[in-house]
C-alpha cells in the first residue's frame, strides 16, 4: 500500500498542468522585455533555434512582422511567408486578427484551429499577441 502511495506521488510530481492564459502572456511578456534588452535579431535567432527559454512543446513563441510575414518560428518552414490569406480549418483568417490586434490596441487573444507540435492533431488554440517595437510576439495554448 505504502508502495502504491509512493508511486502516486511521484507520478503526479511528474504530470505537469497544460499551459494556461497566464503562461502564455508571460511568455509574450518575457519575450518583449527580451526584445528590448537585446534586440530582434536575438529574439528571431533563439525563436527559430527552439531555445527552450522560448519553447516549452506545445507553448512556444513566435514573431510576425505588422505586415503578416512570419519572421521567427519553431516550426522554419512558415519563416519568409505571408500566410494572411490562409485560414484555419474553420475558414477563419486568424493571422489577420494577430496582425489587426498587433496594430490597435497592441495586444489581445485570437481563438482559432492549428497543428498542437506534441500531437501533431488539428486543436483549438488561443494565441495572445503583444506587439514590441514593430513586430507582433506570439503565444499561444491549445485548449484541451
Amino acid at each position: 500500500m505504502r508502495a502504491l502511495f509512493g508511486i502516486a506521488v511521484l507520478w503526479s510530481g511528474l504530470a505537469q498542468a497544460a499551459p494556461n492564459e497566464k503562461d502564455a502572456v508571460a511568455l509574450a511578456e518575457k519575450g518583449a522585455q527580451f526584445v528590448r534588452a537585446h534586440g530582434k535579431a536575438e529574439m528571431i535567432a533563439r525563436i527559430n533555434n527552439k531555445d527552450p527559454e522560448f519553447n516549452q512543446g506545445a507553448l512556444y513563441l513566435a514573431m510576425r512582422d505588422l505586415h503578416g510575414i512570419t519572421i521567427a518560428h519553431p516550426t522554419t518552414a512558415l519563416i519568409g511567408k505571408n500566410l494572411l490569406e490562409v485560414p484555419d480549418a474553420d475558414g477563419k483568417l486568424f493571422r489577420q486578427e494577430m496582425v489587426a490586434l498587433a496594430k490597435a490596441p497592441g495586444h489581445g487573444w485570437v481563438d482559432y484551429k492549428f497543428r498542437n507540435p506534441e500531437s501533431g492533431k488539428v486543436e483549438a488554440k488561443r494565441t495572445y499577441v503583444l506587439r514590441v517595437e514593430d513586430v507582433a510576439l506570439e503565444a499561444g495554448i491549445y485548449k484541451h
